[in-house]
């Protein structure tokens, strides 16, 4: 009699976390479409919350959102578009801006570690996105382990 309690308590169990199971994968489906918006269209690394280090740009009817600004030139590039109307997440007032107006430090960690990071304000030592651009098409970011050896003197 023991052992029909416990294999009845079990598959008691057993059933009621496939019954929850299978409900819960209905949200995930939702939560996947969710995590699509939140993932960058280059490199699909999901962005942060904090939006530090992020890039958008808006094409039509979309609004792709990329984790770093070496994302958004490396698939600008590839689908010949140019990024003047892209905005940048800055670091120094935490807020989306025109990226033609942003000054880009080049030695910080980023999420895809190329290196490039947006302020609004004027900084010693900071680069115009033209030359952001510049760099990025010739691998001349931190990611490169010669071009990150030279930045940081190592």
């Amino acid at each position: 009699m023991r052992g029909f309690k416990f294999l009845f308590f079990t598959l008691t169990l057993l059933y009621i976390s496939f019954i929850s199971g299978c409900s819960s994968s209905e949200g995930a489906s939702s939560k996947t479409a969710e995590h699509d918006n939140r993932s960058c269209p280059k490199c699909n690394m999901q962005l942060p919350s904090s939006n530090i280090h992020t890039a958008r740009i808006q094409l039509s009817k979309n609004n792709l959102s990329f984790d770093d600004i070496g994302c958004l030139i490396l698939w600008a590039k590839d689908k010949n578009l140019d990024i003047e109307s892209a905005e940048v997440f800055s670091n120094d007032t935490h807020k989306y801006i025109s990226v033609t107006g942003a000054y880009f430090t080049i030695n910080e960690k980023t999420p895809m570690n190329y290196g490039f990071s947006a302020y609004e304000n004027f900084k010693e030592n900071t680069i115009k996105i033209d030359e952001v651009k510049l760099r990025m098409l010739r691998g001349e970011h931190m990611a490169n382990p010669k071009i990150r050896k030279q930045i940081l003197g190592q």
